[in-house]
């Protein structure tokens, strides 16, 4: 049986800097949490919840999370004060690499560039870093705000790229899941984490994407129709991203509420195969399943002005019937993974790949993650 962050949180007291709860909470993490999707869990928990022992356990749970990338993690400090250097995590590699650390839940307010270079200096000055060229200050978001992208036009515009990065929570974890997963190594890490653009996230979101995606057919003949009758309603699961111009939830509701369309790509899969009548569920990413509708036409190659970016996801389709949660998403926690058939028989530790990319689900899964037994 799981136990919650929260069941966690609450044995072990509240976290603060000059208390013994933080130290119990890092040792049940050394000690217990060994797995992507485990520590996935816990985080995804904390960013639904609010409050600073969420804050404080995140800023724990992403410390822990560079364990499963090949660095030997420091924790750091809650909040800082004089005389002690504030910075939230400092992760050392076997290659002589140092990153400094610096976790923030939201993106929605204005985040200086100083303060993380000068942790960076001081941890240069106790010798912690030897010096600034093998060492790079990270920003790692929990939730990204579309419109605020004020930290890594800073970044950008004040020259800093090979000092500073950003990478929100879902795209570390992604690379924890490649790394623990797939034939991915340290350096390869680390060679996502140091190139000269601002913003890891596009580079991590494309592996995990190529990783979830079966191999590109030639042609339209290679891909085999699969054992579905025409008049067979099928189930599908597909997730939203957010992007620099808007969140999962607002692409969700601006395409299948207001529009009543959505739109896929040209290698997403199944989109040769989704039909008028099937029912198709919405994954915000990092939040759980906030939306499902059923599919109304094939999908069309054409101009949709309310499609953002079309050279990505130029075949639309129209869709109707639909109900939007998105206030009260269903999460895909241990629990209901265990209800559903696409985990039957088989070991969840990296469960991301449920939700990397559009895959058809069976009846049962669909009503499963929309929490209704009848459909239209």
């Amino acid at each position: 049986m799981s136990i919650s962050l929260t069941q966690i949180l609450n044995l072990v007291g509240s976290l603060k800097d000059d208390g013994d709860a933080k130290e119990r909470f890092r040792s049940y993490l050394r000690d217990n949490v060994r797995e992507v999707g485990q520590l996935r869990d816990y985080i995804y928990e904390c960013l639904r919840s609010s409050g600073d022992q969420y804050n404080r356990a995140l800023q724990d749970l992403v410390n822990h999370l560079a364990t499963f990338l090949g660095f030997d993690s420091v924790f750091g400090r809650y909040h800082g004060i004089t005389g002690a250097i504030g910075f939230d995590g400092l992760w050392k590699s076997p290659t002589g690499f140092f990153i400094v650390a610096e976790v923030k839940t939201t993106e929605a307010y204005a985040i200086k560039t100083a303060p993380l270079l000068g942790y960076i200096d001081a941890l240069i000055s106790d010798n912690e870093i030897p010096d600034r060229e093998p060492a790079l200050g990270l920003y790692v978001v929990g939730r990204p705000d579309a419109d605020l992208r004020q930290l890594e036009h800073a970044i950008t515009a004040q020259k800093l790229t090979h000092q500073l990065r950003t990478i929100s929570v879902e795209s570390l974890l992604s690379l924890a899941d490649l790394y623990n997963e797939y034939d991915v190594s340290h350096e390869d890490v680390l060679a996502v984490l140091k190139p000269s653009l601002a913003n890891v996230d596009p580079v991590v979101d494309m592996m995990a994407r190529l990783v979830a995606q079966p191999p590109p057919p030639s042609d339209e003949e290679k891909i085999p129709p699969e054992e579905v009758t025409p008049a067979e309603r099928q189930h599908w699961l597909t997730p939203v991203r957010s992007d620099e111009e808007q969140t999962a939830d607002e692409v969700i509701e601006s395409l299948v509420k207001e529009e009543h369309i959505y739109a896929f790509g040209e290698r997403t899969p199944g989109r040769r195969h989704i039909k008028p009548g099937d029912l198709i569920c919405f994954y915000s990413s990092g939040k759980g399943v906030v939306a499902h509708a059923q599919i109304a036409s094939v999908p069309e190659y054409k101009v949709q002005p309310k499609v953002h970016h079309l050279d990505r996801y130029p075949w639309v389709f129209r869709v109707k019937d639909a109900h939007l949660y998105l206030d009260d998403p269903v999460i895909i926690d241990a629990s209901l993974r265990s209800q559903l058939d696409a985990f039957s028989g088989r070991e969840d530790k990296a469960w991301a790949w449920f939700v990397q990319a559009t895959r058809r689900v069976s009846e049962h899964d669909f009503k499963v993650l929309t929490r209704f037994t009848n459909h239209p």
